[in-house]
């Protein structure tokens, strides 16, 4: 969603808090902004619907911006269009300026009484509320962080924001209410951002903000930081210098092609110290703390939101493979019943990031309604999700700038097998298989390998959707939810539509789409359940259906002029959905790059959903 960076410093910040917004562009945006007090403490300010890169080349041409103290923000539309007037930095009567990332679910409230007051707005955007009551907190005599205080009070929704004065011109008062805040240390200087890859090349250190905390942020590291209450707390101080997140492009065009290819890598170091040979390192997987969770779990409940989802959804078949009952819910839909509550269930909360707005807030009305075990499987050790649940297991995915996600859905079907063993153990199901799954993940780094050597064919394949608007995806089994993920990241990054159906439901409605105009994509391991999938193969080509199958090297299925086979490396029984995986993710960024899409920032889209 929305980014905001900004810092307090000795020397002119602008070009480092540019940098820092090109880090955040991965959160997905529309329009950018950044304003600064200068050496007379007047505000300056340049804003621009598109890109930061043109933002800096609006500075750059004569919108100067400079100063010492300085926010900056990436906005992702949700009340207004993008477009200049709706983009951040807002600035009230040249006294105060904010950024604000999340949504003011009472602003229409405040609007109507500021605007019996005389307030006037400029912008269809929810944020010119806060502000509007920023400056009468001021105009009063308050301090800007007694004005922030005074104005969080009035506000309900889920929000972060910053805030500085030219009355203040060495101080920025950020509000964490939801959205995630961490402030970065360095020498004779203070950041803040939404995430931590925006201040890695500037601070050594962090700090991050809890829930309803206000931070009052100078130079020399100098930060108070209060709780709702208004009670000055003592943080945390985390250690930066270890966790640089490199970002760089490297020899690839694109940052989701790119990560396509590092999956070997992080499933190895995913792995890594996790597992023997022939076993589960469950201390070193799960922490010393799980063994107590796992011992008395009888049933799982999975929450996540889409690809996450996915990753459950595959994932109870491997749990209930060893008789082990699993739920898995869409987190935003979880809220809108009131679930029976199994005994001892343990809650998996699924998310790349650990700050998706709906996973945090199923997994509080998870809590509230009594399951009281959970676990994080997550790619950000710093996360909210992280800090909201019992324990966690950490992907080690590494950064993922790309939208669409890649390396970090694989990484959670990983986390999610070794859970799977974990659980399993204290069944009594697991027998002799638990070696078995253990020797398919240590295999699994090389097959990845080897799926990726496909990259050439693949790229040929895609030919066949140049001039193609609609797609079907089929799958059966395990396989079907990995034919859901395959048509989700066609979507995503090459704006075809595509379905996705279990191959047996084809009778059953999706049928009457098939034509030569549709191509249908199908995941055909050879497992139990091909013989049913090459019926429903058959009645795909009957209708003059063009097929692209995915299948394993050694599965009896034979190409014609209308059966295009692509022989996927030959992979374990667990570990073929993610081998599949590989495959179509390739598949849908060749397709993306036929269409000339803009592949690692999708339109309308945000690698991070942290509003409902």
């Amino acid at each position: 969603m929305c980014g905001i960076i900004g810092a307090v410093s000795n020397r002119n910040v602008v070009p480092r808090l540019i940098d820092g917004m090109l880090r955040l562009e991965y959160r997905g945006y529309d329009s950018a902004g950044i304003a600064a007090i200068n050496s007379q403490h007047e505000f300056e300010r340049a804003r621009c619907a598109g890109r930061v890169e043109d933002l800096r080349k609006e500075i750059n041409n004569g919108s100067r911006v400079s100063g010492s103290t300085a926010i900056a923000h990436t906005r992702w539309a949700t009340h207004g269009i993008p477009s200049e007037a709706n983009a951040h930095p807002f600035i009230c009567n040249d006294r105060v300026a904010i950024v604000c990332n999340g949504i003011i679910e009472n602003y229409e409230e405040l609007q109507a009484k500021q605007r019996e007051r005389g307030f006037t707005f400029e912008s269809e955007t929810d944020t010119e509320v806060v502000i509007h009551e920023l400056y009468e907190q001021l105009e009063i005599g308050l301090s800007l962080k007694d004005a922030v205080q005074e104005t969080v009070k009035l506000l309900k929704g889920s929000y972060a924001f910053a805030a500085l004065s030219n009355a203040e011109p060495e101080v920025i008062v950020i509000a964490r209410s939801g959205s995630p805040l961490v402030v970065g240390l360095a020498n004779n200087e203070t950041f803040f951002a939404s995430d931590i890859p925006a201040l890695a090349n500037f601070s050594d250190s962090i700090i991050l903000l809890e829930n309803g905390d206000i931070a009052e942020i100078a130079t020399d590291s100098d930060v108070k930081i209060y709780d709702q209450s208004g009670q000055q707390m003592n943080r945390s101080v985390q250690d930066l210098k270890q966790q640089r997140y490199l970002v760089d492009l490297g020899d690839f065009n694109h940052f989701t092609q790119k990560e396509i290819f590092e999956q070997g890598v992080v499933i190895a170091e995913t792995l890594e110290r996790r597992i023997s040979s022939t076993q589960l390192l469950e201390e070193e997987a799960f922490g010393p703390v799980a063994k107590y969770l796992f011992d008395e779990t009888e049933a799982v409940k999975i929450l996540a939101c889409g690809t996450s989802f996915f990753a459950g959804s595959v994932a109870r078949f491997w749990l209930e493979s060893f008789g082990i009952p699993c739920d898995v819910e869409v987190a935003s839909e979880f809220r809108s019943r009131k679930p029976v509550v199994p005994k001892n269930c343990l809650v998996i909360a699924i998310s790349q990031s650990g700050e998706t707005a709906d996973t945090l807030s199923a997994l509080a009305y998870a809590k509230k309604l009594g399951f009281d075990k959970s676990l994080a499987i997550c790619n950000s050790p710093y996360s909210s999700l992280v800090r909201e649940t019992d324990i966690s297991f950490l992907t080690h995915a590494g950064p993922e700038v790309g939208v669409a996600s890649t390396k970090a859905f694989t990484t959670q079907l990983v986390s999610l097998l070794l859970l799977t063993i974990a659980l399993a153990r204290r069944r009594e199901t697991l027998k002799n298989t638990e070696s078995q799954i253990v020797q398919e993940l240590r295999a699994l780094p090389s097959q990845v390998e080897n799926a990726l050597k496909l990259n050439s064919e693949i790229a040929r394949i895609a030919e066949i959707f140049a001039d193609k608007q609609h797609a079907l995806f089929l799958g059966r089994g395990i396989h079907y939810p990995i034919a859901q993920e395959g048509a989700l990241k066609l979507k995503e990054i090459s704006y075809i539509h595509a379905e996705s159906y279990p191959a047996g439901e084809l009778k059953h409605g999706p049928l009457a789409l098939v034509d030569s105009n549709m191509p249908t994509v199908a995941v055909a391991p050879n497992n139990h359940l091909l013989a049913n999938l090459k019926a429903n193969l058959q009645e795909v080509k009957a209708r003059n259906g063009r097929l692209i199958v995915f299948s394993d090297t050694d599965a009896p299925i034979v190409e014609d002029e209308l059966i295009e086979i692509l022989r996927v490396t030959p992979s374990g029984e667990f570990t073929s959905p993610i081998i599949h995986t590989i495959a179509l993710q390739l598949l849908a960024y060749h397709v993306a790059v036929i269409k000339g899409t803009d592949i690692d920032k999708p339109r309308n889209l945000s690698k991070s959903v942290t509003v409902e």
